[in-house]
């Protein structure tokens, strides 16, 4: 009997011990765990090829170079959309002022794109001099170019790392990031939270906007930086090879996010900010640090919007302090609900699509619709369209067009039969299942 109690005991954890545990399943790799990660990159490759063939530097010139652009700003909002996603989406933060970063992002990258391509302006002109220019010289030159508009000669200061593209390059992550830590730690410590905390993201963006809309901000005031689609050097260089060259860098940025992003949030981080979003004082007393979580994800955001608007900008040509009004980030949150927040993938459809409706609608290509009352010019109706679309997919669809993909694949809420969905009393129930 204590032999037979013995081999139990080694064999099978003792008496009255529960089954054995089943053998441990082979551990699968982050792209068997994540499908969507794959078929998203295999997607944008095609994309990628289909429009360098199509375009007027390297392929058949079907495909104009404006529209090349417009591909290529549209990867860019996408890419902001992804770093929306997160903060929202996965984390429960609903910023307004995440396009605030987007355009400091390209007001950085503007400043040298800028300040370099006048330069060689001025010392083109001013080699026809009997003397070669002193360097005083040529930086006065600039600073006169860049600032008579708003009636300034004199370089501010914080165009003082102007001069070098490493330096205004680390500015893009930098004065962003650090703007978005300042502002984070203040709020998060506070405790600020929910309708409150985008009221004050919102504020900060008015706040920077008007600042910016002043002449004697530094950045021209209200005309803003212009000729950005012009690079230093490249005078020659047609716009058909600039625009494939800017839709490429957009293109693997998008690809570099999106995969860096799906590992982050597949793991433990991933699990602990949805907590975050769902219960935030269950995880804080679960005694994990709320507060630097969050943080951690209000600025590495703010650094991916940076990035996206350094290559937007160039694109577009021009940035002005409107680029920060608080509407803008409301369209970026917009974008994220109709595709379906909480999905990565939700949000680069939502943002593309709007997108590009956005340009099609506002292009005057669209032929209006007479209604014999009345004519409506979708010039002018695309953002009440933008606006409806927003309500129903509220009302109807909260999961968006990401949504249909689940519907697609079979998956359904958890039915939880009746169990409460907080730790609260009064927290919502689902309808008792019917039996």
């Amino acid at each position: 009997m204590t032999d037979t109690i013995s081999s139990r005991s080694k064999y099978s954890g003792g008496p009255g011990a529960g089954p054995r545990p089943a053998a441990a399943l082979p551990a699968r790799g982050f792209f068997a765990r994540n499908p969507s990660v794959l078929w998203f990159v295999l997607i944008l490759t095609l994309l990628v090829l289909a429009v360098t063939l199509l375009s007027p530097a390297f392929g058949s010139g079907a495909m104009s170079t404006s529209f090349v652009k417009t591909l290529g700003k549209t990867l860019c909002l996408c890419l902001a959309a992804l770093a929306m996603d997160i903060v929202w989406g996965y984390t429960g933060i609903l910023s307004l002022g995440h396009m605030a970063f987007f355009a400091l992002g390209g007001y950085m990258i503007g400043q040298w794109l800028m300040y370099a391509r006048t330069q060689e302006i001025v010392v083109q002109a001013l080699s026809a001099e009997a003397l070669p220019p002193t360097a005083g010289e040529v930086a006065q030159g600039v600073a006169s170019q860049i600032f008579g508009v708003v009636g300034g000669s004199d370089m501010p200061l914080i165009w003082s790392f102007a001069h070098s593209l490493p330096l205004q390059l680390a500015m893009v992550v930098l004065v962003p990031g650090v703007l978005a830590l300042v502002f984070g730690w203040l709020a998060f410590r506070s405790r600020v939270t929910g309708v409150y905390l985008s009221i004050l993201t919102q504020a900060m963006t008015l706040a920077l906007a008007l600042y910016l809309f002043q002449n004697d901000s530094g950045l021209r005031g209200n005309n803003g930086l212009s000729g950005l689609q012009n690079l230093p050097g490249m005078a020659a260089t047609s716009q058909d090879l600039i625009s494939i060259w800017f839709f490429w860098a957009a293109a693997a940025a998008l690809v570099m996010a999106y995969v860096l992003l799906s590992w982050v949030v597949s793991g433990k981080f991933g699990s602990v900010i949805r907590a975050i979003r769902d219960d935030e004082a269950r995880v804080r007393f679960l005694g994990y640090p709320v507060e630097g979580y969050k943080l951690f994800v209000f600025a590495v955001t703010a650094v991916i919007c940076g990035v996206a608007g350094a290559l937007y900008y160039p694109q577009a040509g021009i940035i002005n302090p409107a680029e920060l009004a608080p509407i803008a980030s409301i369209y970026l949150a917009v974008w994220v609900a109709i595709g379906g927040r909480g999905r990565l993938y939700g949000s680069v459809i939502g943002a593309a699509l709007v997108s590009l409706l956005s340009s099609w609608f506002t292009s005057g290509r669209v032929p209006s619709l007479p209604l014999g009352f009345y004519t409506i010019d979708w010039v002018d109706w695309w953002k009440v369209l933008l606006g409806l679309t927003f309500v129903l997919v509220t009302l109807f669809a909260p999961k968006g067009i990401g949504g249909l993909f689940d519907r697609f694949q079979g998956r359904r809420s958890p039915d939880r039969k009746g169990a409460p969905l907080g730790p609260d009393q009064g927290s919502l129930q689902e309808k008792e299942a019917v039996e």
